[in-house]
C-alpha cells in the first residue's frame, strides 16, 4: 500500500510506522511526504468528526447552484464567491444541470434556508438552486458511522 492511501486511512501515522508499512526508509518516507505537501497533494490533515453525537444543533445541506459563467473567468469568481461563506463546507463544479454543489452547514433548518435565500441567491450569476437537507449520515471518508445493533432480546431456555 502506498502512503497517500495509509495516510487517508490514519493522518496519525508516524514517518517510522509509515516506513514499516511500505518497506521505505524513514528519510524517504519524510521526503515523499514533504514533496506531496509542497506539490499540495496532501492538502491538509484533518479528523472526520461525527458531529451527530458531537453537538445536537447542526444541519447539512447538499445545495446545487445553477450559475451564469462570467465572461473571460468561467465559473471560478463565481465559485470563489460561494466558498468563501463559512457555511460553505465543499464546493465543486459539477456536469448536469446543476453547475455547482456546495455542502453547507447551519444550526438548523431555518439558518441553512436563510442562507440559501439571503446569501446564496444574492450572488451575481446565480440563477437557481435546489436545497437537500441531509436526514442521517450512514458513512464518510470511507469511514461507516453507523453501528450494528447488537440483538438486545433475552434469550429464553425452557
Amino acid at each position: 500500500m502506498d502512503i497517500l492511501e495509509l495516510l487517508k486511512q490514519d493522518a496519525r501515522l508516524t514517518a517510522k510506522e509509515l516506513a514499516v508499512m511500505t518497506g521505505k526508509s524513514v528519510e524517504e518516507v519524510e521526503k515523499v511526504i514533504k514533496q506531496y505537501e509542497q506539490d499540495k497533494i496532501i492538502a491538509g490533515y484533518s479528523a472526520v468528526i461525527n458531529w451527530e453525537k458531537a453537538r445536537d444543533n447542526i444541519v447539512v445541506a447538499f445545495i446545487e447552484i445553477k450559475v451564469t459563467p462570467e465572461r473571460d473567468r468561467g465559473f471560478e469568481e463565481i465559485a470563489k464567491r460561494i466558498y468563501s461563506y463559512k457555511q460553505v463546507k465543499t464546493c465543486y463544479l459539477m456536469s448536469g444541470a446543476f453547475d455547482i454543489a456546495a455542502i453547507v452547514e447551519g444550526t438548523d433548518l431555518k439558518d441553512v434556508a436563510l442562507f440559501v435565500t439571503q446569501k446564496l441567491s444574492a450572488i451575481s450569476g446565480v440563477t437557481a438552486t435546489s436545497t437537500h437537507f441531509v436526514l442521517k449520515k450512514y458513512k464518510e471518508n470511507d469511514l461507516v458511522f453507523e453501528e450494528e445493533e447488537k440483538d438486545q432480546r433475552e434469550a429464553i431456555i425452557l
